[in-house]
């Protein structure tokens, strides 16, 4: 008899990112609410019936999202922020998207990164004197629609009451007893209700147990458990972990839960180890995450099918239920869309769907027939052939490792001595509006209509626009706009070799923001300059200093599908070695300023505290590898977003980068308390203006926030620039903002003496 199968989540975008089109749509008044949920249930509906299709077992209900699955929990429980004028009640959709995206009025709630993923959820504000109340049906409605829909076999999806408060701010949850505490009976309500409407499992979502859970919060995970079974007689509850081994494997096993859901891709060797000290309760459904659900790369069936053989030591296959890894949210949908690849790229790859009926050929691994037999074979097969194809090559010379020999101190003089900036000098991250016409000149030119001297003439008049609109504003350090790049990490993979390219491989970032990350099958290789051409002619138009723009390594593998048989140092140093060319042939050209982004820097740490200093450690050398083979007076910048930096301050000191460009505005201000104690060495700008949502930034709020900082760090090393890059706003709200941002800049200096 096969085995039980599941999945835990489904990608939202569609296979033409439907979500993304009707979501601007309807912010852009070109389609009104009912188009909107319309185009809202059709995707859910087609999602719900493939999978069922696909014969699993058991569907996810629920983690479907409008927005972010966090925010939806959020909206559910009541927990919004007064400042959008919320009082408690049923949350308009509305309400929900200006929580997401900011109003006029109110700066929208803190994004950042899930986990170690470069998917972004909207933080839950937990104000003071706020009692969580549920605000609807919500999951209750799911299941009644998926059924409707002749979904059966439902399980319904929720985030857990201890992930839910470890993710969230503000005064209701620094008591995290207390918080679950008030937590535990919604859930249970939600529970009750799913009972009656007949279902048989639900999943509770709880990543944060794979993380370092304090052994005093393990009480309170074991009495809000024990309070929600406690009031079921037929539902079920899988408890369910990724990304990562669980912490407290023996404790959290032995939760009053029905099911525990193991990573056996990311944590698979603790979890393995755990498994092996402490056993699995008999008592218990084990949910076997063997399918990678953040990678596209396909499962070496043959392997995994041996290794659930000897699973059953532990686990009867009666008490197995076979899944991904996790949601397949971070994949794209279907490698059928794919008509560019290589066949020998595309018989190593696997989508979502193509995951899913790796789930259905792994359910017999058991006892399979002569036909599964051949296709674990074949799998397995493949992917040696490929890896042997593609081997990489023995670590480089470490000879320029080391961070640059001549002090911050001495560089920042002779920097200053070359650009003579002012006091609070102004700049921004990187990329500028991408309007209609410059997707639409990209997309004639990438299928043909136009020639290549027409679009870059399209672009080269673009880039000086610009920089004639910068040098009006006075902003000091210029950058050129990146219209010739559809995508950070993309455009630079695709001019490097040992990368591949997707048509349709798109995923969700953040609402409807969708990126399409590359493939690594191969040591990467620099092949030509790839920015300088577009640099230096910005430069050539202008007497202020136009910045060098590049991505860094971590960021280009944290936000690309690497080998999976590689080890990821080795990827991250290879890519280094390649782009250390491009800032060399940038100071060459004679541009003065060179800024490596690494957004995913932070994103890509461990989970686990234990794994930290391995990861910094490379991390923090592909960057040196970078950044010291560049005269002292050539000033090296970076940038970091989005995510949660006070815990790893050492590390990007570490990176001695002369300027840190770190978003701050979203997460509004709460960055600059890390700030407090060991202060900043180098020169540092804390973003004054959230890009992520259309709301203007008021100058007296910008100068607000940079006084703020100026209480811990000095202003003669102080910046001032947006949070993040301006691709996805529109110009009129750009203008307006920098504006602001400039008029800031000038308050400042007539304060500061400037």
């Amino acid at each position: 008899m096969p085995l039980s199968t599941a999945n835990l989540g489904y990608p939202r975008l569609g296979h033409r990112r439907e979500l993304k089109r009707a979501l601007e749509g309807y912010w852009e008044g070109k389609i009104d609410r009912k188009a909107l949920l319309s185009e809202l249930e059709a995707l859910e509906r087609a999602h719900l019936t493939l999978q069922r299709d696909k014969g699993l077992t058991y569907v996810p209900v629920g983690d479907f999202s409008a927005y972010d699955h966090v925010l939806d929990h959020a909206a559910l429980f009541g927990l919004l922020p007064r400042r959008f004028g919320y009082r408690g009640g049923p949350v308009d959709l509305d309400l929900y998207f200006a929580v997401a995206r900011g109003t006029k009025e109110a700066p929208a709630s803190a994004m950042v990164k899930w986990f170690n993923t470069n998917y972004h959820y909207i933080v839950p504000e937990w104000e003071e004197g706020v009692t969580p109340e549920l605000t609807g049906e919500g999951p209750v409605e799911r299941v009644r629609r998926a059924r409707a829909w002749g979904i059966e076999n439902v399980r319904p999806v929720l985030l857990g009451p201890y992930t839910f408060v470890r993710l969230a701010k503000g005064p209701g949850v620094e008591d995290v007893r207390r918080a679950v505490s008030a937590l535990v009976p919604l859930y249970g309500e939600i529970l009750r209700r799913l009972e009656a409407e007949g279902v048989s499992w639900v999943q509770i979502d709880e990543p944060a147990l794979v993380q370092d859970v304090p052994e005093e919060h393990l009480p309170i995970l074991e009495e809000a458990y024990a309070a929600l079974v406690g009031g079921l007689s037929s539902l079920r509850i899988l408890l369910q972990t990724y990304f990562e081994a669980v912490d407290h494997y023996e404790r959290i096993v032995r939760l009053p839960v029905h099911g525990i859901g193991l990573d056996f891709v990311h944590g698979r060797a603790r979890n393995e180890a755990a498994l092996a000290a402490h056993g699995f309760p008999e008592d218990k459904v084990l949910g076997v995450g063997l399918v990678n659900g953040r990678n596209v790369w396909r499962t070496p069936l043959g392997e995994r099918a041996e290794w659930l053989k000897g699973l059953t030591c532990y686990v009867s296959p009666e008490r197995m239920i076979l899944q991904p890894s996790t949601s397949l949210l971070f994949v794209p949908h279907t490698v059928k869309l794919e008509k560019k690849l290589s066949p020998e790229l595309l018989q190593v790859l696997a989508f979502a769907e193509e995951k899913l009926d790796e789930l259905a050929l792994l359910a017999h691994a058991l006892d399979p027939s002569p036909e599964i037999r051949e296709a674990y074979r074949e799998a397995d097969e493949a992917l040696r052939r490929f890896a042997a194809a593609h081997p990489f090559p023995a670590a480089r010379s470490e000879e320029h490792v080391g961070p640059r020999k001549t002090p911050f101190p001495e560089r920042w003089r002779l920097q200053q001595e070359r650009f003579r900036l002012p006091l609070f000098p102004t700049t921004m991250i990187g990329s500028l509006p991408q309007t209609e016409d410059v997707r639409a000149a990209r997309a004639r030119w990438k299928r043909g209509e136009w020639s290549t001297e027409t679009y870059e003439t399209f672009i080269r008049e673009e880039i000086a626009r610009w920089i004639r609109i910068q040098e009006d504003l006075g902003i000091d350090v210029l950058v050129h706009g990146e219209f010739e790049r559809s995508d950070m990490v993309e455009f630079f993979a695709e001019k490097m070799g040992g990368f591949a390219f997707l048509e349709r491989g798109w995923v969700q970032s953040y609402g409807s923001r969708a990126v399409r990350p590359p493939i690594i099958y191969g040591p990467a290789a620099y092949l030509e300059p790839i920015t300088v051409s577009w640099t230096v002619y910005a430069q050539s138009l202008t007497d202020r200093p136009v910045k060098g723009i590049l991505t860094g390594p971590v960021t280009i593998l944290q936000w690309s599908y690497a080998r999976e048989d590689v080890p990821r140092e080795t990827v991250a140093r290879s890519i280094a070695w390649a782009m250390r060319e491009e800032v060399l042939a940038l100071e060459r050209a004679g541009i003065g300023i060179i800024q490596i982004d690494e957004p995913a820097f932070r994103e890509a740490l461990p989970l686990k505290h234990a794994d930290w200093e391995d990861y910094l450690r490379w991390a923090v050398e592909t960057f040196h590898i970078l950044s010291n083979g560049v005269q002292d007076r050539t000033q090296i910048q970076s940038h970091m977003c989005y995510s949660k930096f006070d815990d790893i301050l050492d590390a990007i000191k570490a990176l001695d980068a002369d300027v840190i460009l770190i978003e701050t505005a979203r997460s509004h201000g709460e960055l600059i308390s890390a700030f407090e104690e060991g202060g900043y060495p180098n020169a540092i700008g804390l973003g004054v203006w959230d890009i992520h949502s259309p709301r203007i930034p008021p100058v007296e709020e910008m100068v607000a926030l940079v006084e703020r900082a100026l209480r811990v760090l000095p202003k003669e090393l102080f910046w001032i620039n947006p949070d993040c890059g301006l691709k996805t706003r529109k110009e009129e709200e750009v203008l307006a903002s920098l504006r602001n941002m400039l008029e800031a800049a000038r308050i400042l200096r007539q304060r500061y003496g400037g």
